[in-house]
């Protein structure tokens, strides 16, 4: 059996308190493999960013152990690191430079030099061209966004971690982004990411890794995943407020509110108790469950201020 581009193996965390301790991770045991897509996904506090700084090396796990193609990150931190390409939630960059003079700088870092074609290539596909001589100080978030990424690749990891890429950034990023990491997918990297937008997910990852209060509570190849939601879903717009026995099953998000239907029967009792009500419907739609809605089932009232669709303009 090959072994696993990434490997987790009873890792735990625990942050010292004042009352003793915070423990961020339970025996998370997961192996990633080589040139997948596998999606990481959890609520704030569930232990995503944990398990991304360990994997990098910025925290040391209280007990179990972490290796990337085979390599252990505490005892072999340097072959490790060379095999990673992390792009951080945080907007940290170096204020003196320019695009191009922070790319090449890390290259260096890497030990590599006449980088320029591979720079270039990065340059364009993530659209930071005609930025290449810009200071970083001049750059828009968005754009600093994307030095990060191109940061991340300039050494050409075998694997790329993506920790919440795309929180903030306009649609044009999102797009831009994905269609070239996806593109480095198919060419075998393997990507690990988190995300709050749960379409990227859904449209991206070979798997699914749920984590629910620092332990793994769902890995599924996402197709395995999807299917195992058998209702659909009632979705519409209004404005008045619901009667109590469907609000206590409805997912509402301003004016949208979704309700779990799993038969035809189910959808005419809804549609009964809400003329009943009066309640007026509008743009109403039957559509089949998606992965916020398995998220949802899943995590239980810690997914609720969580999961995110991406924009409509998607």
């Amino acid at each position: 059996m090959p072994k696993p581009a990434v490997s987790f193996q009873s890792v735990s965390k625990i942050y010292p308190t004042a009352q003793g301790g915070f423990k961020a991770l339970h025996e998370v045991s997961l192996d990633i493999r080589e040139g997948e897509f596998l999606g990481l996904l959890g609520p704030n506090g569930a232990g995503k960013t944990s398990l991304i700084a360990i994997l990098a090396g910025l925290a040391t796990a209280t007990s179990g152990t972490v290796k990337v193609q085979g390599y252990d990150v505490r005892k072999d931190y340097a072959q490790t690191r060379q095999r990673l390409g992390i792009v951080p939630q945080e907007l940290v960059y170096d204020p003196f430079f320019t695009v191009r003079e922070m790319l090449r700088f890390q290259s260096g870092y890497f030990g590599i030099k006449g980088n320029d074609a591979w720079i270039d290539e990065l340059l364009h596909e993530l659209g930071l061209a005609d930025k290449a001589e810009a200071n970083m100080r001049q750059l828009s978030g968005g754009m600093k966004r994307r030095v990060l990424v191109a940061q991340a690749l300039v050494h050409r990891p075998p694997i790329i971690v993506l920790d919440e890429p795309t929180a903030g950034v306009d649609v044009e990023l999102r797009q831009t982004l994905w269609h070239f990491i996806d593109r480095l997918n198919r060419e075998g990297h393997t990507v690990l990411l988190t995300t709050h937008y749960l379409e990227e997910a859904e449209a991206l990852c070979h798997r699914i890794a749920m984590l629910k209060r620092g332990r793994i509570v769902a890995l599924e190849d996402t197709t395995t995943l999807l299917s195992s939601a058998s209702h659909s879903v009632l979705q519409f717009k209004t404005d008045d407020a619901l009667p109590d026995t469907l609000a206590s099953q409805a997912r509402v998000t301003g004016r949208v509110v979704q309700i779990p239907a799993r038969e035809a029967g189910d959808v005419e009792r809804l549609l009964a108790a809400l003329r009943e009500a009066g309640v007026k419907v509008q743009d109403m739609e039957i559509r089949r469950a998606d992965l916020e809605d398995v998220f949802v089932a899943i995590m239980g009232d810690d997914a609720a201020p969580q999961a995110t669709s991406a924009p409509a303009s998607r």
